[in-house]
């Protein structure tokens, strides 16, 4: 690969992929594909005509049998005679995107096959993630005699063995790792991650997997359910290959015509009905607007909304939603303020390459993206922590190269509580060790990473020239979608263009310009760029890093460059 230092501007690195013209024209002969689309394809790791044509097609045709999940069989058996004995079901959910449209799906699945079901969700900040000890008796009070966990479950052991004590059966759809100690002693644990499961696609969200259910007991998936399928799908940020990729595309479509009275209402309140969806819309649009409930209270709240057997019912929940999110925001907002200052103030980069956060009073609802956006704003492993009662509750976020997870065993035992994974994690700590675990997670830091790991790299598909791209070369990289996690938007780069045009300043924060190769011109515009804009001087010659994109805003549609990066020439 061709790495290109940054310079003190763009504080990024360039690396672009090397070309392999074999694979290339391979690709490109075999599937009927520009070199270019063969080009991506070859970077994502697509080395044979039957890959390819998997990835291009994402058929449902193509999803594995159900069955091969261990335990399905005996999920479904259980399943049926709940069914046959008329006992009530108690579906019990997480609190986030997928938890909650795991809990709406399996919901509809067995109210479709005749049982009676109630759902739990825990409280965010009562309850905590996941089963606990109350669950048992809440259960049994209300008659329960069958519990399915989705999202969750799978290290619940001492919560499972409660529920069998109180004869309560318990199935388990999970899509996380088992504990090192092994499997809760449920009726059935369905989870690609357990060892002995042969299921040969591991990284389904729990929607997902509870679309595979679906699957297995009516022989495909309802058309009307693959809206909340790729909801909690594209939500969970799992990668979009394979059985996602299918779910995600079929999905999209379908939720831009929902028949789902919640999630149409949601889609109003949102204002962004008539708009062909992408992940963007669920991600930063639907996804967190469900989250907020959870975040600033119950979750039941968006379960609520998702179940909603009419309009007028679910406009009102979308309006509390809408709401509630604002609220989500503005707490949000003040929260990264303080942070930023706060970082400003006292953190020494030169010293401290994890930044620790800790404050009296911040909403525990937010410490998580806060610690995102700080994270992506100083590239930097970071944990924000909110002090209350002399305990410290805390979200921490992470960059390649640094496994949280690994860094907070290190520092277990100044913890009360940690979990996670290498880019996210939770932790609880007593207020008065907060200062001792700074200096040892930043102990621990210093001997892993460089500067060069502190710098975020701008992986970059090929570089082209500006003359290659019209309208049918974006047209048919379009046929990527849908882009998320695994399967980045395509993004190229063209270096030594001339700036045509004086760059226009657009909104708060967005420039405009048009730069040419000698043979062709075309507009570029950058979002959240304006600090480039001394850079981008009419004459001056440029380096774009760019994704490929229609402007056809009240116009015929043209080309646009819309900028990821942008350098002087020979910079």
């Amino acid at each position: 690969m061709n790495m290109i230092m940054p310079t003190m501007l763009t504080q990024k690195f360039w690396q672009v992929r090397n070309p392999d013209p074999f694979l290339q024209v391979s690709l490109s002969d075999a599937l009927k594909v520009h070199p270019l689309v063969a080009q991506v394809l070859a970077n994502r790791g697509i080395t044979t005509a039957e890959e390819g044509e998997e990835f291009l097609s994402a058929d449902l045709n193509r999803l594995h049998d159900p069955f091969l999940f261990k335990d399905m069989d005996r999920a479904i058996a259980r399943i049926k005679q709940a069914k046959e004995r008329q006992e009530k079901v108690l579906v019990f959910g997480d609190y986030d995107v997928d938890g909650v449209t795991s809990s709406t799906l399996l919901h509809k699945i067995l109210t479709r096959l005749g049982i009676v079901v109630s759902n739990h969700i825990p409280h965010r900040m009562a309850d905590g993630y996941g089963l606990n000890d109350s669950i048992g008796e809440i259960a049994q009070a209300d008659g329960v005699k069958l519990l399915i966990a989705v999202d969750c479950g799978i290290t619940a052991i001492a919560e499972v063995d409660r529920l069998n004590e109180l004869g309560i059966d318990v199935i388990i759809f999970d899509h996380h790792e088992p504990a090192p100690e092994g499997l809760p002693k449920a009726y059935a644990v369905v989870d690609a991650k357990r060892a002995d499961c042969p299921y040969p696609f591991k990284h389904l969200a729990s929607v997902g997997m509870v679309a595979k259910l679906a699957q297995a007991l009516f022989g495909k998936i309802p058309d009307e359910y693959l809206d909340l399928v790729a909801l909690g799908t594209i939500a969970d940020v799992v990668p979009l290959r394979g059985e996602n990729r299918i779910f995600v595309k079929a999905g999209l479509p379908k939720l831009g015509e929902t028949k789902n009275f919640g999630l149409a209402a949601l889609i109003d309140a949102a204002k962004i009905r008539g708009k062909k969806f992408r992940p963007h819309y669920v991600g930063f649009i639907l996804g967190p607007r469900i989250n907020a409930t959870g975040r600033m209270g119950s979750a039941h709240k968006s379960l609520e909304l998702l179940l909603a057997l009419d309009a007028s019912t679910a406009q009102e929940l979308a309006q509390e939603i809408e709401q509630l999110n604002t609220l989500r925001q503005r707490l949000q907002r003040e929260v990264v303020e303080e942070a930023m200052q706060m970082i400003e103030q006292e953190i020494n980069f030169n010293e401290q390459k994890v930044i620790v956060l800790h404050k009296e009073g911040w909403h525990k609802g937010v410490l998580g993206i806060v610690a995102s956006r700080v994270a992506e704003t100083y590239y930097r492993p970071t944990i924000i922590i909110s002090v209350e009662d002399g305990v410290g509750t805390a979200s921490a976020r992470s960059i390649d190269g640094f496994h949280l997870n690994e860094a907070l065993h290190h520092c277990a035992p100044m913890l009360e509580t940690f979990g996670g994974h290498k880019l996210a994690a939770g932790l609880t700590i007593k207020a008065e060790h907060i200062e001792n675990f700074k200096s040892k997670i930043n102990d621990f830091a210093a001997d892993l990473l460089e500067i060069r790991d502190m710098i975020p790299t701008l992986n970059i598909d090929a570089e082209v020239s500006l003359s290659a791209l019209n309208l049918e070369t974006t047209r048919l990289i379009e046929s990527l979608e849908p882009y998320g996690e695994g399967n980045a938007t395509p993004v190229f780069c063209t270096r030594q263009l001339m700036v045509k045009s004086q760059p226009m300043l657009m909104g708060k924060d967005t420039i405009k310009f048009w730069v040419t190769d000698g043979q062709s011109s075309i507009s570029a515009v950058g979002f959240g760029m304006a600090k480039y804009i001394d850079l981008v001087r009419l004459g001056c010659q440029v380096d774009l890093a760019y994704e490929l994109t229609v402007d056809d805003w009240n116009k015929a549609p043209t080309v646009q460059l819309k900028l990821k990066d942008i350098r002087e020439s020979g910079g």
